[in-house]
């Protein structure tokens, strides 16, 4: 299963995931944030799709500053799993989605961990 993840950026979650290191994603139990119809309750996702964002990165605001990056969802989902989502879209402000997408693959990672 483990062997699976591949290097794309349609697999850069639009909060900065990366899904083909999710456990969801390698057991086909989720097509990933970007072909999730049934992800229209995250407020993330609704938002790069209205503006036409290929995710987060390509916002001007701060992420720590954006209600919709920081909401009750993405908060519990940072806690559960140790997430820094924030440092994902850094990294991938710092070195694009393609390279990012490698990076996560090489580490076998869906998140940048909070240290």
């Amino acid at each position: 299963m483990e062997s699976d993840i591949k290097v794309d950026a349609e697999l850069v979650a639009y909060c900065g995931l990366y899904c083909s290191a999710c456990r969801k994603y390698l057991s086909n139990k989720c097509p990933g944030c970007r072909k999730n119809e049934k992800a229209q309750w995250c407020k993330i996702r609704t938002c790069c799709i209205e503006n036409s964002y290929h995710n987060c990165a390509n916002c001007k605001m701060n992420p720590h500053d954006c209600k919709k990056f920081n909401n009750f969802f993405s908060k519990m989902f940072a806690l559960i799993f140790k997430s820094d989502r924030e440092a994902c879209i850094k990294r991938i402000k710092e070195t694009g989605e393609i390279e990012y997408a490698r990076e996560m693959a090489e580490k076998r990672m869906m998140t940048i961990k909070k240290s």
